[in-house]
């Protein structure tokens, strides 16, 4: 059993969307009602936001800043140099070979001007041939701005011969492999894409005479927008005029959305698939407690993201539950820059135990997955702390034993501590009385499937648990990446 690399001390041990992406057309000072879906879609990427928009007066104007929505995108003086009925925007969470070192030019949306006119285009997702596309693109003469791999979009765009931009872009995700929901604009366009797979979301709304794309639903509910449908896998949307013409690029495939997606990434006020996001993590602690029962005298969930299962756990166990742990919920990004004796307390800066509560007392702690332990080893110790006589944890997820490559920002396999462990060490390794985590047929059996995973055709991409690629990861392999093997 290999030694874990130790990680930064306030690292929340947490994968992370990389991306949001929303577009409004049709609709007075499109580009405020972008800043309020941004906002949403917050917890899809806080490193930076941007945003774009056309008016006919005006031209294309843009705007990029590093930080939250709500400390740039709320500024009328910001907000005035955004005019127009058309816009789109990006929040921003960089990768982990990235992260700490973005430059604004990294931020989306990316514009080109084109010779039938300008293009704006943000995207969510990550292409997986990204090298290999920017080294033949620059051998042919592109110069590019930025360190994402977006960009080779707009490249294959330009050097398309097609006449129209929502054809040059059909030209060039054509050549792109790997995961991608796109919002893009024209001076008279609104256009939506998902890759044949479908594994990031985008679903499409109505607001008023105009329409809305998004990355989520819950967006749609903030400003006030009629939930239409789903942007389905491998379609693109056109909006101009204030009509939607729907077209189907890529050769058919059966589609592979991220199940991680239903566990994590969304929020739980939103819709996917026609299902609540909450409703399938309840669902999933209700799973939990079928396949991994545990004696305790409470469930509490590591907060926020394992509340849904916690109540699941509880419904179903008959064990009562409660908020045995506390959120700050004040707690930024950034904090001070800390002291050796402050970067020590860790986690004890964003959750705090309710003492009363535990002393004594048999836990079940919930948590929506493990990727490094780290947290996970800090909050036993400080439920131990408290009193608590036993701490039995429970996992909403399987074991997370593989990096995503399709737009999460995943640690290097050898940091996930599944990777390296048993289910038996993990327990030893975090110390707790026990533990279990999901199977993946359960997981399934949460989001509908009610024969669970079908292991020869899965109905979802569910890589980070299985190692099972749906597009083989071209760029990582090149640079060493070891595929899983028959025997594993």
């Amino acid at each position: 059993m290999r030694s874990l690399p130790p990680s930064h001390p306030f690292d929340d041990d947490k994968l992370r969307e990389e991306c949001g992406v929303f577009g409004v057309s049709g609709v007075g000072d499109a580009a405020n009602f972008v800043a309020l879906g941004l906002h949403a879609l917050q917890h899809r990427g806080q490193e930076a936001g941007g945003i774009v928009s056309y008016h006919p007066d005006h031209g294309f104007n843009s705007a990029r800043r590093f930080g939250y929505v709500r400390d740039n995108f709320t500024k009328q003086s910001l907000m005035d140099t955004l005019p127009g009925t058309l816009a789109i925007g990006h929040v921003r969470y960089s990768t982990s070979g990235a992260k700490g070192n973005t430059q604004i030019r990294d931020v989306q949306p990316f514009f080109g001007e084109f010779s039938m006119g300008g293009a704006a285009i943000a995207h969510n997702g990550n292409i997986v041939n990204a090298d290999a596309l920017r080294r033949e693109l620059i051998e042919r003469g592109s110069i590019f701005q930025s360190n994402s791999d977006s960009e080779c979009i707009i490249h294959l765009m330009a050097r398309s011969l097609q006449r129209k931009v929502p054809e040059r872009m059909q030209d060039a995700l054509r050549r792109v492999e790997g995961a991608f929901s796109i919002v893009a604009m024209t001076r008279t366009k609104l256009i939506g894409v998902r890759d044949p797979l479908g594994v990031r979301p985008l679903v499409l709304g109505r607001l008023g005479d105009g329409y809305v794309l998004s990355s989520e639903t819950c967006a749609l509910d903030i400003c006030g927008a009629e939930f239409l449908r789903e942007v389905e896998p491998g379609e693109m949307v056109v909006i101009e005029n204030g009509e939607l013409a729907s077209h189907r690029p890529f050769a058919p495939q059966r589609p592979r959305f991220c199940i991680f997606e239903h566990v994590y990434f969304s929020r739980p006020d939103s819709m996917l698939g026609g299902r609540s996001v909450y409703e399938t993590r309840r669902q999933i602690g209700v799973e939990l407690a079928r396949e991994a029962p545990a004696e305790a005298d409470l469930v509490c969930p590591v907060p926020d993201s394992g509340t849904p299962a916690a109540i699941g756990f509880s419904q179903e166990s008959g064990i009562p539950y409660a908020m045995g742990i506390v959120r700050n919920q004040y707690m930024g990004r950034t904090f001070i820059e800390p002291t050796e004796q402050i970067r020590n307390m860790g986690v004890r800066l964003k959750l705090n135990v309710n003492r009363a509560l535990i002393r004594d007392k048999r836990v079940v702690l919930v948590d929506d997955s493990v990727v490094r332990g780290t947290t996970s080893v800090k909050i036993r110790e400080m439920l131990l702390d408290a009193g608590a006589a036993e701490v039995h944890f429970r996992v909403a997820s399987p074991p997370t034993a593989w990096p995503c490559f399709y737009g999460v920002d995943t640690p290097e396999r050898e940091k996930l501590l599944a990777a390296s462990m048993s289910e038996d060490e993990m327990c030893a390794h975090l110390g707790v009385d026990s533990l279990r985590f999901i199977s993946l047929d359960g997981m399934y059996r949460a989001v509908g499937e009610a024969g669970g995973r079908n292991a020869d055709a899965p109905q979802y991409c569910d890589a980070c648990f299985s190692g099972d690629y749906p597009v083989t990861p071209s760029d990582r392999i090149e640079k060493g990446f070891r595929m899983k093997t028959a025997a594993e």
